[in-house]
């Protein structure tokens, strides 16, 4: 049986080698193996040597010609990743709650811990400078709901139950949820960009070096100006919503003013309004978490913020629609 030809790599002239220079041997072993050779590295310094092996033993095998690879099991294996990356990022992201829980308590003791000054410019931005887009969406919103209601009412000759229809959705829950994915895409996704840049210029490690709680200078202040400032938004979406779809029962159905406020008293309790404004310091206060916490993950380049970024408003907007559902769920047992 003949002997196997055998290929050398002659170092012994190499005086500095960096990974990639190991990593251009590395390929070149991988395809002279593939040729059916042995081949082996003479001549080399011991760090060189020694760079060239762990990167050989990092380096990924090429897939030879002719090879089946079963889809399945690709498949299953990209789920299960993805599967166990959601269950560690949920752990983690309760873990951060927990944090920022134990930072509310203590501002909550000692108030004078809180910064005023970046809390009431943060209000400002989510809360003041979202009325436009957040007035604008509800009212077309609330335009959409009663045109669409009124036209299918007319079938039965219920015209004037579009009114009911629009109290109802708008005032439980179109209005805060169209409020909490417009904060989300508007606030989330700043606060994680705002943090995750701090990140990459080393702002928050700074931070920790000088003795100062990134989760109380950066966390609170976003927090607590999110959680004041969704009741209010809640609200303006809610009258916004109530408006628009006011303007279409007015000129569709030629229902007045008077007749569209009565229809919607007799229709839509105080709990009504309730559940939709009780909602939205939850929703402010999840939004603001998953931004913050996005935002601390960052690590090291610009194209970790932008991936972070997205990830966060994705999942914001999730957890909300969550936390919607089992509200409904609770509010149908308990009968409110």
């Amino acid at each position: 049986m003949p002997a196997a030809v055998v290929a050398r790599i002659d170092a012994s002239e190499v005086e500095a080698l960096d990974s990639a220079g190991a990593w251009a041997i590395c390929r070149t072993f991988a395809a002279w193996e593939a040729k059916g050779l042995a081949v082996e590295v003479v001549g080399a310094k011991s760090s060189h040597a020694a760079l060239i092996e762990r990167v050989r033993s990092c380096h990924a095998r090429p897939e030879r010609a002719g090879e089946s690879v079963n889809a399945l099991l690709v498949m299953l294996d990209r789920i299960g990743r993805q599967m166990a990356r959601v269950v560690l990022d949920a752990r983690d992201l309760l873990g951060f709650f927990g944090l920022t829980i134990v930072t509310v308590g203590r501002s909550l003791v000692q108030p004078r811990r809180v910064r005023l000054t970046p809390l009431i410019s943060h209000l400002e931005q989510v809360g003041l400078h979202a009325l436009p887009i957040v007035g604008l969406l509800s009212f077309l919103i609330g335009v959409v709901l009663a045109y669409q209601g009124a036209d299918q009412l007319r079938r039965f000759g219920a015209d004037v139950f579009t009114v009911n229809l629009l109290g109802v959705s708008v005032l439980r829950e179109i209005g805060i949820l169209i409020t909490a994915i417009i904060v989300a895409g508007r606030s989330g996704s700043a606060f994680t960009a705002q943090i995750g840049t701090m990140k990459v210029n080393l702002e928050v490690d700074a931070m920790r070096t000088l003795g100062i709680d990134p989760i109380e200078v950066l966390v609170l202040p976003r927090l607590l100006a999110l959680v004041v400032a969704m009741p209010l938004l809640a609200f303006f979406a809610d009258m916004m919503g109530l408006l628009g779809g006011g303007v279409i029962c007015f000129l569709m159905l030629d229902i007045s003013v008077v007749q569209f406020l009565r229809q919607l008293n007799s229709a839509v309790s105080m709990w009504s309004f309730w559940i939709g404004i009780i909602k939205a310091p939850i929703f402010g206060f999840i939004i603001a978490l998953v931004g913050c916490y996005e935002g601390l993950k960052v690590s090291g380049s610009a194209e970790s913020v932008g991936r972070l970024t997205t990830q966060a408003v994705v999942e914001s907007i999730f957890i909300v629609i969550v936390a919607d559902a089992v509200f409904s769920i609770l509010f149908s047992y308990l009968k409110i």
